[in-house]
């Protein structure tokens, strides 16, 4: 009986604790400016509760979060059998922005039928006016790019456009989107990148626009759907190489053409983030960056572009994976003067420790997006969201007076300077006698004893309620 009593307060906590785990740990403030984990969800801090859900898949590879709503496309997950045929729907799974919590699945739907393309929802995003997209990954067999808009209360998709390639047949994976998908509010740009399976890569770059009351897209590069680039950094490269990501930001400086993307960020395998304007010149590399400011290892692409309180940043990813000390991080800078990579800041890296050094098969990609909000005292507030395919995520806080949980011990039975479900795990194996521990870690209730009561404990520390 106490072994199954024990094993279902197991149960109990692997299921709901995840969403109450933070990274634990304390940031210093920079320029008065705090940075807090609100919760994370990742191979590291959750354990089990993550790598067995169904978000910690190679098909799961982008996310994004929009008005307090996490999604994370997952392609060919659901089995579906229409009359002799076996199909693989792709799914969304959607996640609350405060605290983690699942919501209800969205399986996509087309044209009436399970949504089953190969890589169907290869990218996920979300327009400047909340529209959800999605996009496949397509193939050098393939000459165009099928952009879809997402019914957030059905499932059912609809296309926006297909982004013709213009004989230049090349791979696609991640797409960006500025503007109003529907035209109706704003004009609309999508882009995306050449990718490739090798060094040295293709130098092409695929645009579409629609003006603002138009209903027919047009080439977003003077009438033409795709440039090639000549001018790179390092002056070596002639491509954009593995999983390219591109970036357009926001021109804050003309109200008129705020969701132009005249000036993007391209990341690709093997190198910083560049910058670049819609002509294909290069605008700005981190070149004369510090050496603090740079990416450990350059296997990992993504950006995000955000302001706070006056201040510029950019976030993007530390590293890959699979290096020395790294484990999917992210750095968080302040732009120099002018928006200049060159006078970059560093200010957190994110999460301190790690999210995962699992292989995600070589995806690249890492997800990174921000919402801006006021306190109750007027100060501006950023949510930032950090999603690693196979690895995790996690919510931050950026402000001046934003708080998180006090990283504590308290409950850190297993020593590992964590307290999570494997301490759980840890405790009940000492008290069935599996294992010996030290008795002052076990004893989390601090009632000089170690039985069923110290698991209650911990398991109300790790939901928080304690």
């Amino acid at each position: 009986m106490k072994k199954k009593l024990l094993l279902s307060m197991l149960a109990l906590v692997a299921s709901a604790s995840a969403w109450a785990i933070t990274d634990n740990q304390t940031y210093e403030p920079v320029n008065d400016i705090k940075v807090v984990n609100k919760w994370i969800f990742d191979r590291v801090h959750a354990g089990e509760a993550y790598t067995s859900s169904v978000i910690c898949n190679q098909r799961a590879r982008t996310a994004v979060m929009d008005e307090g709503i996490i999604y994370v496309s997952r392609s060919e997950e659901k089995l579906i059998i229409v009359g002799t045929d076996s199909l693989q729907q792709s799914v969304i799974h959607r996640f609350k922005v405060e605290d983690g919590s699942a919501l209800e699945d969205l399986p996509l739907t087309l044209d009436g039928a399970p949504y089953s393309r190969f890589l169907g929802v290869a990218s996920i995003g979300v327009d400047n006016f909340h529209h959800i997209w999605v996009a496949p990954m397509t193939s050098t067999a393939q000459n165009s790019i099928p952009v879809y808009m997402v019914n957030t209360e059905t499932g059912e998709l609809t296309l926006v456009v297909e982004m013709d390639k213009e004989g230049e047949m090349q791979r696609t994976d991640y797409l960006d989107v500025i503007g109003d998908l529907t035209g109706e509010q704003a004009e609309c740009n999508i882009m995306t990148v050449a990718g490739a399976t090798a060094e040295p890569g293709f130098p092409t770059i695929y645009r579409m626009h629609l003006d603002q009351g138009a209903t027919k897209w047009k080439g977003g590069f003077e009438g033409d759907c795709h440039i090639d680039v000549t001018d790179f950094y390092p002056e070596t490269n002639t491509g954009f190489s593995l999983a390219p990501i591109v970036k357009m930001v926001l021109n804050y400086d003309d109200p008129d053409a705020m969701y132009s993307g005249e000036v993007f960020y391209i990341d690709c395998f093997g190198r910083d983030p560049v910058v670049y304007d819609v002509t294909g010149t290069l605008i700005d590399t981190f070149e004369e960056a510090s050496d603090d400011v740079k990416q450990t290892d350059k296997g990992a692409n993504g950006v995000a572009e955000f302001s706070l309180e006056g201040r510029n940043f950019l976030a993007y990813p530390k590293a890959q994976y699979d290096k020395n000390g790294n484990g999917c991080q992210i750095y968080v800078c302040e732009l120099g003067e002018g928006m200049a990579l060159g006078g970059l800041t560093k200010y957190w890296q994110l999460p301190a420790d790690s999210v995962g050094k699992v292989t995600d098969s070589g995806l690249r990609v890492h997800c990174i997006n921000t919402a801006k909000s006021v306190d109750d005292e007027g100060n501006e507030v950023i949510t930032l969201f950090t999603f690693k395919s196979y690895n995790g995520m996690g919510i931050y806080e950026i402000g001046k007076n934003v708080s998180g949980p006090e990283p504590t011990l308290k409950g850190d039975v297993n020593g590992d300077g964590r307290v999570n479900v494997s301490d759980v795990s840890t405790l009940i194996n000492m008290i069935l006698g599996m294992t010996t521990m030290d008795q002052a870690r076990a004893d989390v209730n601090g009632d000089g004893r170690v039985n069923v009561s110290d698991v209650s404990a911990l398991i109300n520390i790790i939901l928080g309620i304690s």
